[in-house]
């Protein structure tokens, strides 16, 4: 892992090389303020420019962002209308700062799902910086944990059937190879999960992938989290002894 040497900081902390955020408390930071939720939804994406180039220049490798769940469908239309709208707003916003950062954008999740406006933009935001060799950004967008694992449960069983695979093949690595996320390799696996907001709950996000990661929850809504905050959540991370279930 890599180290950072902040001047905030009384030492050096091993920085996780793949942190997850759950990143949650837009409608209630919006509310408090007597706005609406999509004004949180708002300040929420300007939010991912501030953390995603904190956590590039930590020396993170992979930022996986929640961003859009399979659930999300479910909210008002004119709320999801505008979610769908901000993936637009961010890369047509932030891609040179993106670019410049040396940072390469991933989307994890079902994709063809998603509209073509939408679609259009997020393969041209992969395809603009697949040749960047910073910090993976990785958007999870219309994703859900439990359709990533039947999905590859689908695959596996459609290869089995056709002969190309025996059953007594799968194993925890040929399951994760069908996963969602496969193209980040051996870095798949988030090391550090934080959930701003205060909600003490992983709502169906990479439930294979976080099998040993260790989890933060951090009261602070998402458009109010800060490098600092980040900076605080490394340091409880820093604290845990992981063992990954032996002694």
């Amino acid at each position: 892992m890599a180290e950072i040497n902040n001047s905030s900081l009384s030492s050096e902390l091993r920085v996780p090389e793949h942190i997850a955020i759950i990143m949650d408390g837009n409608g209630r930071w919006a509310k408090r303020s007597g706005q609406p939720r999509i004004a949180g939804h708002k300040e929420g994406m300007n939010n991912v420019k501030r953390i995603a180039t904190a956590a590039s220049h930590m020396g993170v490798k992979v930022l996986s962002l929640y961003a859009f769940s399979t659930e999300n469908w479910s909210r008002p239309s004119k709320e999801v209308s505008f979610l769908m709208r901000l993936p637009v707003d961010f890369f047509g916003t932030f891609m040179p700062d993106l670019i410049k950062e040396n940072i390469k954008v991933l989307v994890t999740g079902f994709t063809d799902h998603l509209p073509e406006k939408t679609k259009k933009v997020v393969f041209k935001a992969m395809d603009d910086t697949k040749d960047n060799t910073g910090m993976i950004l990785n958007f999870a967008f219309n994703y859900g944990g439990r359709a990533e694992i039947v999905n590859a449960a689908k695959n596996l069983a459609k290869e089995a059937v056709n002969g190309s695979i025996s059953p007594d093949d799968i194993d925890d690595k040929l399951f994760a190879d069908q996963l969602l996320t496969s193209p980040l390799g051996s870095l798949a696996d988030p090391d550090l999960l934080i959930r701003t907001s205060g909600e003490e709950r992983i709502s169906n996000f990479l439930l294979w992938q976080l099998a040993y990661t260790e989890m933060v929850f951090d009261k602070t809504y998402w458009p109010d989290f800060t490098k600092d905050n980040l900076i605080e959540d490394i340091k409880l991370f820093n604290d845990r002894d992981r063992r990954f279930g032996a002694i």
